[in-house]
């Protein structure tokens, strides 16, 4: 099945993503969130890559290891962040040698100490270039690509931010993940804007559930997404970390379940290695 046709169903098409453990410990503990999440039929998984490349062998052990044990497609991050050109051939390589069904393409954050992004001599500078690279000689690849509901924090504004979204499909992705949001205003006024700039490939909503209120302040700082006032007031109601982890998961069910009134093809949930949030939230929407 291609990356496309996974977003062809009578329902929402829902897929995971993680990232590499760092220790022995946290390897153990996200195999039995994988397991967990296997029991609501992801149409695949994804795994991220690290900047500047630094966990890219790690990120196709974790997958690799899912595809074998569950059966499942599964995609590969990919970043122009520190690489030629013929840096990431040698990656998708080994990418086509062990079976990875498709790529999310990205440029990547700068690394922490340069203010802004530079690509290496011989590299790449924009993701779009990056999406044309492997359309072009890793045809077999499904590509994803990054939109942004809330506009790209680097973008001179909205319209140049869409614009840069179009060429990334125009060069061959097949479907566009969202950065994470908490307003589903703002997806929608993004979707119309998406469509009426002639992007027809499936935009999916990236879904992060809130499991404590300054993690989730940490994570909206970094990429530019704005917290809702009112489920700022009721996080802060109580400095308990159940009471703020059940108030996460009642929001990203509410939020969830009109997206998928609104009939979005699909969902994407940024994991973060622990299944709870997600798990609570799927059996929420599933019973409905």
């Amino acid at each position: 099945m291609t990356l496309a046709e996974v977003y062809g169903g009578s329902r929402p098409a829902i897929s995971f993503e993680l990232f590499p453990p760092k220790t022995a410990a946290g390897e153990r503990a996200l195999e039995g969130h994988v397991e967990r999440l296997m029991e609501f039929s992801p149409s695949y998984l994804t795994c991220t890559y690290g900047a500047g490349g630094s966990t890219r062998e790690k990120t196709l052990d974790v997958i690799r290891a899912i595809k074998q044990r569950h059966g499942v497609p599964v995609a590969t991050h990919l970043t122009c962040v520190g690489s030629t050109r013929d840096q990431l051939r040698e990656f998708l390589r080994q990418a086509v040698s062990d079976k990875v069904d498709y790529v999310v393409a990205l440029r990547g954050d700068p690394p922490a100490d340069q203010p802004s992004f530079q690509a290496v001599a011989g590299g790449l500078q924009y993701a779009d270039q990056l999406v044309s690279l492997i359309h072009t000689e890793f045809p077999d690849f499904g590509i994803a690509v990054a939109g942004y509901p809330e506009v790209h924090q680097e973008a001179a504004d909205a319209a140049a931010d869409l614009s840069n979204l179009k060429r990334k499909v125009d060069s061959g992705a097949d479907v566009v993940i969202t950065q994470l949001f908490y307003n589903n205003d703002d997806f929608f006024r993004f979707r119309d804007r998406y469509l009426q700039a002639g992007i027809d490939v499936p935009l999916v909503p990236g879904i992060l559930p809130v499991t404590g209120l300054a993690q989730i302040r940490r994570i909206t700082s970094m990429c530019g997404a704005s917290l809702p006032a009112q489920l700022v007031e009721r996080l802060a109601e109580q400095d308990d970390a159940d009471w703020q982890f059940d108030v996460g998961v009642e929001f990203a069910i509410e939020q969830v379940r009109e997206l998928i009134e609104q009939g979005v093809p699909g969902l994407h949930f940024f994991v973060l290695n622990r299944s709870q949030a997600t798990t609570a939230l799927l059996e929420a929407v599933r019973s409905d």
